[in-house]
């Protein structure tokens, strides 16, 4: 998203109407990228009331409205409509976000002090996801430390849809001595990422300790490709997209290799990404769940066995 005027539209519904809103969703091939949606709990102490919130670059119209109700079966929830601050949506709701602690690591913005106890990232509030906030991040940084405990041993690390950078940096940070690939389809993260880099001391550059910051979508790019095959992925994005993405993901990870991936609910979307990913040849390592997201570490089998 860019940082002009952005419009929100809001649907309020029970929890699992807006989980099996979100689930339709993903099985649309042709939805406009444009119109972003995501859901979640109206409130902490409100854990089944969710809000379905979709954002939109300029003035929504019948089209978009009329897409958002057709995610719902049956009768939709009324939309309700309104124009945003003149600056990104992302950054808006990440502003003034209170620190968290996830395992081995510690993550705020600047207007909260570092831990020196843990491994501390200042990640401000920017145009990109991933500050640490949400349960997906969160549980990476969880899992990551989880891999680096059981033995993991990773020199090629990529991290496919980065947003801020922020679970590559904490990869870094884990096997300093590796190569890392950032990646996102969004070509403003590549300035975010830039900027994060900077304040959080991590090199830019091709080298192992260093970062590189590539603009692609999924694993479609040459630089992406050449740089493999990566012994540890992370993807933290929707569950849709991990689904298509399981062959490739196969093909850019060394056998035994680890895969980290975020982005889908528990329940269906987790059951289909796992079936795709043990259809490509990965099998369960561990598995972590942070309120109704699934966090999911697969292993890469050494020999690749035929679907059934």
């Amino acid at each position: 998203m860019s940082d002009s005027t952005t419009w929100k539209l809001s649907l309020f519904a029970p929890k699992p109407i807006v989980q099996a809103a979100l689930l339709a969703h993903d099985l649309i091939d042709d939805w406009d990228s444009e119109l972003v949606i995501a859901g979640r709990e109206v409130a902490e102490d409100q854990p089944d009331d969710w809000v379905l919130e979709g954002w939109y670059p300029r003035k929504p119209g019948n089209a978009e409205k009329t897409a958002l109700a057709g995610l719902f079966d049956g009768s939709a929830p009324k939309v309700v409509v309104e124009k945003l601050p003149a600056e990104d949506w992302v950054t808006l709701s990440q502003h003034n976000a209170p620190p968290i602690r996830a395992g081995r690591f510690h993550v705020h913005t600047p207007d909260y002090p570092a831990d020196p106890e843990l491994i501390d990232f200042t990640i401000p509030a920017s145009q990109a996801f991933g500050t640490g906030q949400h349960k997906t991040t969160a549980g990476c940084l969880e899992m990551l430390g989880a891999m680096k405990d059981s033995g993991v041993a990773a020199r090629n690390i990529a991290d496919i849809g980065t947003g801020t950078g922020l679970l590559g940096f904490a990869a870094l940070a884990l096997w300093p001595r590796a190569l890392l690939t950032l990646t996102d389809i969004d070509a403003v993260c590549v300035g975010v990422v830039e900027e994060n880099a900077r304040l959080n001391a991590v090199p830019m550059g091709a080298a192992r300790g260093e970062a590189v910051m590539i603009v692609a979508d999924g694993m479609d790019d040459p630089l992406l490709q050449v740089r493999g095959p990566y012994d540890l992925l992370i993807a933290n994005i929707l569950a849709g997209p991990l689904v298509s993405l399981a062959p490739d993901f196969a093909k850019a990870i060394s056998p035994k290799g680890s895969l980290l991936l975020a982005g889908l609910l528990a329940g269906e979307q987790e059951d289909a990404v796992k079936r795709a990913m043990h259809r490509a040849g990965f099998r369960m390592a561990a598995r972590l769940q942070r309120g109704d997201w699934a966090i999911l570490w697969l292993r890469r089998r050494s020999t690749r066995r035929p679907a059934r």
